[in-house]
């Protein structure tokens, strides 16, 4: 009988895991039909690349001055131009990058994790908990995402860490409220009940059977989240509230370069186009797996 449990068991798993591959390929296949999509996961990829590999892509260290070739313009030896210290600001931008995707994946991550057990909770249990939980989002929510990451800054200081806490914490809003409405959709579905009659746990019914149905929605609102990240961590050291130099962040790179707009604007042209370009393809990116994570859209 064991022998024969373990072999169901293995079974189940290993179709399980068949059904997961075939549902995956089947929204990449959706999301291929996207060109802007399919062009934003190609910036992304492009990017995580460069992030890994910076060592070897940037031609300079990122923090060596050298005043002899101050405000260069670009040419053969620097592509990008230098800054007032004479820094490569390809160099910059290029480990720049291993800071945003650095901020952006783990100030999503916080939020994320945070928004999804104020989310469910609020969603599965109801009553006062969700009374008590949506009122404290609420009080969140009133003020802006920015406002509330100054405030925290303001009060922990400057430093990768705390820029990511900051983040982090003033996103928690938006997935609180996404979580809540899908559990809110699910958690009355015969699965649940049948969960529930099982004796499962609130908590494995949570995590094993009700989270797991609402991944749609959390991936494109994480995808988007990412962006949103990206944007107010380079809007906090734009304002000094970030990375302290000479950290190479790109927004702090706009800050430092705003000086020398009119004389100099390479300064600040191309840390503004890396923040651009990434902020876009990570926007098409997640409306295009919206559309391929979209259940409505199947053929």
């Amino acid at each position: 009988m064991e022998k024969q449990k373990a072999i169901k068991t293995s079974s189940s798993s290993v179709e399980r895991k068949r059904l997961g591959f075939r549902k995956l390929k089947e929204i990449f296949h959706r999301l291929k039909k996207s060109t802007l999509a399919m062009i934003g996961l190609a910036i992304i990829v492009l990017l995580v690349l460069t992030a890994i590999f910076a060592d070897y892509i940037a031609p300079y260290d990122y923090s060596t001055n050298d005043l002899k070739n101050q405000y260069a313009m670009p040419s053969k030896e620097h592509i990008l131009g230098t800054d007032e210290f004479g820094r490569d600001i390809f160099s910059r931008i290029v480990y720049g990058s291993r800071i945003s995707l650095q901020v952006g994946f783990i100030s999503v991550g916080i939020a994320l994790t945070l928004g999804v057990i104020i989310g469910a909770s609020s969603g599965f249990y109801g009553g006062k908990v969700d009374m008590i939980l949506m009122r404290f989002i609420d009080i969140l929510q009133s003020l802006p995402d920015i406002l509330m990451a100054i405030a925290i800054m303001a009060a922990l200081g400057p430093g990768l860490s705390n820029l990511m806490i900051a983040v982090g914490l003033a996103s928690i809003p938006g997935y609180a409220k996404i979580i809540r409405s899908s559990v809110l959709s699910i958690k009355d579905n015969e699965f649940v009940e049948a969960a529930r009659a099982n004796g499962s746990s609130d908590f494995r019914i949570i995590v094993k059977h009700i989270i797991p149905n609402c991944l749609a929605p959390i991936i494109v609102q994480a995808t988007l989240g990412v962006a949103y990240a990206i944007i107010n961590a380079a809007g906090l050291s734009f304002i000094g509230l970030g990375l302290e130099p000479p950290t190479p962040e790109w927004g702090a790179m706009l800050s430092s370069g705003r000086g020398y707009i009119r004389d100099y604007p390479h300064m600040t042209m191309f840390p503004g186009l890396a923040i651009v370009i990434v902020i876009f393809a990570l926007n098409v990116l997640g409306d295009g797996l919206r559309d391929a994570l979209d259940p409505k859209l199947k053929q």
